[in-house]
């Protein structure tokens, strides 16, 4: 994203290259059939399950005035809205926790004044919402968000992590509520008994744990060993709603032998109920509202407006870094002037305005990626099989691979070839043709697994587009006249689900994971090196990643400790705002600079940008299967940064020449078919076979550099 603080040219830039792709963004996600609505189920449940419990939370905190009906009917609109209109269809919008918080504190603060009260609370949170867009609009049209350019590793990961930390409590939180009476409910019932209420949480626990445990398994299933890839890829990609259908109907086991509140469900009056659908017409009593309140609106709206500034960019960012190597181009600035718009619609109708949210939209972003691999992989398999059946050598099948890959990207005519996309396929074919010996014999699938070389070495690619996005919101819309049976389902699964989002966002965190390398014993770190693991554990030394990573869990224990503190909790987000200038001016005086770079930056570890190229995937998507055998993007694409990490291994390099003039031209060395590590050797004890008197080997250099991990400074 180019970095200009000109009024208007942010915006202009972001509508000029959205409108380029705007109809292979339909195109896109209708050509891919049937498979889309794996991706939109999973995102659905994601984003309906919070905005449920928001909801329900809203209820409590508001005295009825805001419900869950408010809070998914918000969701949807600001989603179908933006799956249109929107510049990134990557990222979901939705009623976040900040929102619930900030109104629950005007709430308070509402009823409390007497030219005010509850009856005039959502009049003048439509001016407050009018204060936030004027806000917005002026952040868009400055080109604010080109601050997001500065926002390195450091923050993003930290904020990932927090978020996470959130959703944890919230279902540590929900979880003990179980055990305790709940507010404006009569003690005296006899599922509020002590005898009862105990039966109740733990009831809670078995259905909690049981939807997280289950729900965490499915989503492996590509790797199981049992059943065919069809069964392992159907409960691989709708596993987690089938858990909460699942968990859902083992609630109503004992039905009939306890009190009917066992479990406890989820609450909320019918959109049809009476006074359900007042706030709709909410824009008629903002006359009413004194003129000095109009005007105080704009205290919180300035609340607001950062935190919808910051939540919705760094939601958007995550959405489409780098590692993902989307071909679009981004959209913050004419993103954020439509989340202006929206803001609006939502105060004038009396319902919490939606922003981006997180970890939605990431989540959104991988599971696409998920889907992508599969079209491209059942293609290459197909052209691959087809080459082998003529007896064809395997230059001539990598030939054909390539061929088939290149089909599918035909470029747009302002835009360059994709010239990057089977760089590593072309290495480990090369490879393995100097292995065999005789590089022109034949093959077949006894010599060249097919589907397990291009599972492995497949590049990272996204199908970007935008049915995904309003599916899932028009989704969460029918949620709304489907609330009787919404209402079915125990507060307990939801905490579970809760815990599940919390979790599924942890692997692939180089925070999370320099955490748990500190607790690591030393004897056993190579044990690191042996997987799939970043680089910065082969090159900075063990003391310098434990004080940086010191350093980043005390600040965000402080951004968390913060949320605790009842109005200045939604301000967390000026904390994380403030290591730009940490990251830029200070943290540089406590650390080398190569060592920030590959603790913070590593952008020699991702996979390299690739330009946005027209997709002919019509024959692609027709002869695409529902699921595949083989594994999905396991081990490839980390689950919250999409970063990819990479094993020592040696590989041939070769020229820029053809396929077929390099498989003539290579020698037929014999290498050895065991990745090798020279670091996991140097941590055991021992030296490397083929540097035996010469130090250690360094994988990145090709030249002898010190070991790091085991040292202590």
């Amino acid at each position: 994203m180019e970095e200009s603080f000109l009024p208007f040219r942010g915006i202009k830039n972001d509508l000029r290259g959205r409108l380029k792709c705007y109809k292979q963004d339909w195109t896109g996600g209708f050509r891919a059939g049937f498979r889309i609505l794996a991706p939109t189920t999973y995102i659905f449940f994601a984003s309906a399950i919070p905005v449920i419990s928001f909801g329900e939370q809203l209820e409590r905190d508001t005295d009825g005035v805001l419900t869950a009906v408010q809070t998914l009917a918000s969701t949807a609109l600001c989603g179908i809205i933006h799956s249109i209109i929107g510049g990134q269809p990557l990222l979901i919008l939705g009623v976040a926790e900040p929102t619930v918080i900030m109104y629950t504190f005007m709430f308070n603060f509402a009823k409390n004044r007497p030219d005010l009260g509850s009856e005039l609370f959502l009049a003048w949170t439509g001016w407050v919402c009018v204060w936030t867009a004027i806000l917005l609009f002026l952040l868009a049209v400055l080109g604010a968000c080109s601050i997001i350019n500065r926002f390195t590793r450091l923050a993003g990961e930290l904020f990932g992590l927090l978020i996470a930390m959130l959703f944890m409590q919230q279902a540590i939180k929900g979880l003990v509520d179980e055990f305790r009476i709940p507010e404006r409910e009569n003690p005296k019932l006899l599922e509020f008994q002590p005898s009862w209420r105990f039966a109740n949480g733990m009831f809670a626990l078995v259905l909690s744990f049981g939807l997280l445990l289950t729900g965490l398994r499915s989503r492996k299933a590509r790797s199981w060993r049992y059943g065919s890839g069809s069964l392992r890829g159907f409960i691989a990609d709708y596993g987690v709603p089938l858990m909460v259908l699942v968990w859902t109907a083992v609630s109503y086991i004992p039905a009939g032998t306890i009190p009917k509140g066992i479990p406890r469900r989820l609450f909320s009056p019918n959109p049809w109920s009476p006074g359900a659908y007042e706030n709709w017409t909410v824009i008629k009593d903002m006359v009413k509202v004194p003129v000095l309140y109009i005007i105080g609106a704009f205290i919180p709206a300035t609340m607001i407006a950062v935190l919808y500034y910051f939540d919705h960019s760094v939601a958007s960012q995550l959405a489409q870094q780098k590692e993902f190597n989307l071909r679009k181009p981004p959209s913050f600035h004419y993103d954020l002037l439509l989340l202006g718009f929206l803001t609006i619609v939502c105060g004038l109708i009396g319902i919490p305005p939606s922003n981006g949210v997180i970890p939605q939209s990431p989540m959104h972003t991988k599971s696409l990626a998920t889907l992508k691999h599969q079209l491209l992989r059942n293609r290459l398999v197909a052209a691959a099989r087809k080459c082998m059946h003529k007896n064809a050598s395997l230059g001539q099948v990598y030939e054909s691979m390539q061929e088939a890959y290149q089909q599918m990207q035909t470029p747009l005519i302002y835009q360059e070839p994709s010239a990057q996309g089977l760089k590593e396929l072309k290495e480990s074919t090369i490879q393995m043709a100097s292995n065999m010996g005789n590089i022109n014999a034949p093959v077949d699938e006894t010599v060249f697994d097919v589907e397990k070389e291009i599972d492995d070495l497949l590049p990272v690619e996204v199908k970007e587009q935008r049915l995904s996005n309003l599916l899932q919101a028009t989704m969460v819309g029918g949620c709304v006249a489907a609330m009787p049976f919404i209402k079915m389902i125990p507060t307990s699964v939801l905490w579970g689900y809760f815990a599940f989002m919390a979790i599924e966002s942890l692997p692939g965190n180089q925070f999370w994971e320099r955490i748990l390398l500190l607790f690591t014993a030393p004897s056993r770190r190579y044990k690191v090196l042996e997987e799939y693991h970043a680089t910065f554990v082969e090159t900075v030394p063990f003391k310098t990643i434990a004080v940086f990573t010191i350093f980043q869990t005390a600040y965000l224990l402080a951004c968390f400790g913060i949320t605790w503190i009842p109005i200045a909790g939604v301000l967390f987000p000026l904390m994380i705002m403030l290591l730009v200038p940490v990251r830029q001016y200070i943290l540089p005086k406590f650390f080398k600079g190569a060592h920030l770079q590959d603790l913070d930056a590593s952008e020699y570890e991702e996979s390299p940008a690739v330009p946005f190229n027209l997709v002919t995937e019509g024959e692609l998507a027709r002869t695409a299967s529902f699921a595949d055998d083989g594994e999905i993007l396991d081990g490839m694409i980390t689950r919250s940064r999409g970063e990819i990490r990479r094993v020592c291994s040696l590989k041939v390099t070769s020229s820029t020449a053809s396929p077929a003039k390099e498989f003539q031209s290579l020698q037929s060395p014999r290498f050895s078919d065991k990745v090798y590590s020279p670091r996991v050797n140097e941590l055991r004890g021992e030296q490397s076979p083929g540097n035996v008197g010469r130090g250690p080997f360094s994988p990145r250099t090709n030249g002898a550099r010190p070991s790091n991990l085991g040292k202590s400074g």
